[in-house]
C-alpha cells in the first residue's frame, strides 16, 4: 500500500513540474541560421526564439549563430561533424534544403544524417502573369505553352534547379515540354521577378504566394494559381489551387528544423514536444501569420517522414529535368 501511494505522489509531482522519463530540457539553447542575417532561416531561427521565450518554455533568451555557405550545406555538415550531440543545438532548414539534398549538393551526408523536429510553418508557390496578358487561367498559360513554348520565357528567384525553377518546370511539363528547353531568367527574389514581368522582359513569374500577393492585390500582376492542395485563406482566398484548375502541381516551401544525428531520444523528444507545444500557443500563431507562414503541422516522426518523401521526390524531378543522373 505505501509502496504504490509513494509511486502515484512521485507521478503526481512528475506532472505537475512537467517533467518526464522520455524528455530532457536543454540547459540553453541555440538556433544555427544557415544564411546571412535577414532570410528564411533567420526568420525560422527568430520565430522559434521569441515564441518560445514569449510563452515562457524557455528560461533564458535562445542564442543565434549565422553560417552562410551552400544555402544551409555548411549548417548541415557543420552540425553532423563537429556538434552531433549537442542537445541544445537546433538548426533551421526549408524545402530548399531537401531539394538541394535531393542534388547531392549538401556533400557526403544524405536526408538521414540528421533528426528531423518539426515545421514551424509553409508558404506556398504561385505562378504569375502581367495584368494585360491575355492567360487568364493556369489552364490558358498551359495552352499557350503547349502551343508555342519558346514564346514564353521565365523569371524566378534563384539559378536553374532552384524552387522557382522547379515550379515553372512542373507547369512546362504539365504541357508537355522539355523543362530543359525553357528560357529561365534567374533573378534575386520575388521583388524583381514582378519588375520584370511589368516591363515585358518576361511574360511568366515563379516564387512562392507571399512575395506576389502584395502585387497581385494592387493589380500590378495577376496570381495565375497557387501550389497548394486546398485554397489558402485571407487575402489569397479568391486565388484558385493549380489543383481545382485540373493540374496537379503542389510545391509546398515548409521551414522548420533539425537537430545533431547523436542527440540522445531523450533530447530529441524534448525538442519535439516543445516546438509542438509551441505551435498551438496564440504567441505563435500571431507570429506565424505576421511572417506570411500558413499552419503547418508536422513533428517528430510524421515531419521526418515528409522530409524524405520530398528528397524522394526531388530525386525524380531532378533527374527528368537533367540535373543529375
Amino acid at each position: 500500500m505505501l509502496g504504490r501511494l509513494a509511486g502515484a505522489v512521485v507521478a503526481a509531482c512528475s506532472i505537475l513540474l512537467g517533467a518526464s522519463p522520455t524528455l530532457a530540457k536543454p540547459d540553453k539553447t541555440e538556433c544555427i541560421v544557415g544564411a546571412k542575417p535577414g532570410g528564411g532561416f533567420d526568420l525560422t531561427c527568430r520565430l522559434l526564439g521569441g515564441t518560445l521565450q514569449a510563452a515562457n518554455l524557455i528560461d533564458r533568451p535562445m542564442s543565434y549563430t549565422y553560417m552562410e555557405g551552400g544555402v544551409g550545406a555548411t549548417a548541415y555538415n557543420h552540425i553532423i561533424g563537429t556538434r552531433p550531440g549537442d542537445p541544445g543545438a537546433i538548426v533551421a532548414v526549408s524545402t530548399g534544403s531537401a531539394l538541394l539534398l535531393a542534388q547531392k549538393k549538401f556533400g557526403a551526408h544524405d536526408e538521414n544524417a540528421v533528426r528531423w523536429v518539426g515545421a514551424l510553418g509553409a508558404e506556398f508557390g504561385s505562378v504569375i502573369v502581367a495584368p494585360d496578358s491575355p492567360h487568364k487561367t493556369l489552364k490558358d498559360l498551359v495552352e499557350g505553352i503547349k502551343a508555342n513554348p519558346s514564346e514564353f520565357s521565365v523569371a524566378g528567384g534563384g539559378a536553374v534547379g532552384s524552387q522557382d525553377w522547379m515550379k515553372a518546370a512542373l507547369i512546362f511539363r504539365a504541357a508537355g515540354q522539355d523543362p530543359k528547353k525553357m528560357r529561365y531568367i534567374a533573378l534575386e527574389g520575388g521583388g524583381p521577378v514582378v519588375t520584370n514581368i511589368l516591363g515585358g522582359h518576361v511574360k511568366i513569374g515563379s516564387s512562392d504566394i507571399a512575395e506576389f500577393l502584395p502585387h497581385h492585390k494592387s493589380g500590378k500582376v495577376r496570381v495565375l494559381a497557387v501550389m497548394s492542395s486546398e485554397r489558402l485563406t485571407g487575402d489569397a482566398k479568391d486565388i484558385p489551387t493549380a489543383k481545382e484548375q485540373g493540374y496537379d502541381i503542389l510545391w509546398t516551401v515548409w521551414r522548420g528544423l533539425y537537430i545533431g544525428p547523436k542527440v540522445s531520444d531523450a533530447d530529441y523528444n524534448w525538442w519535439v514536444e516543445i516546438v509542438e507545444k509551441l505551435s498551438k500557443t496564440p504567441e505563435f500563431r500571431k507570429e506565424q501569420e505576421s511572417r506570411g507562414l500558413y499552419p503547418f503541422p508536422s513533428f517528430g516522426k510524421t515531419f521526418a517522414d515528409h522530409v524524405k518523401a520530398d528528397v524522394a521526390r526531388f530525386k525524380v524531378l531532378a533527374q527528368e529535368a537533367g540535373l543529375i543522373k
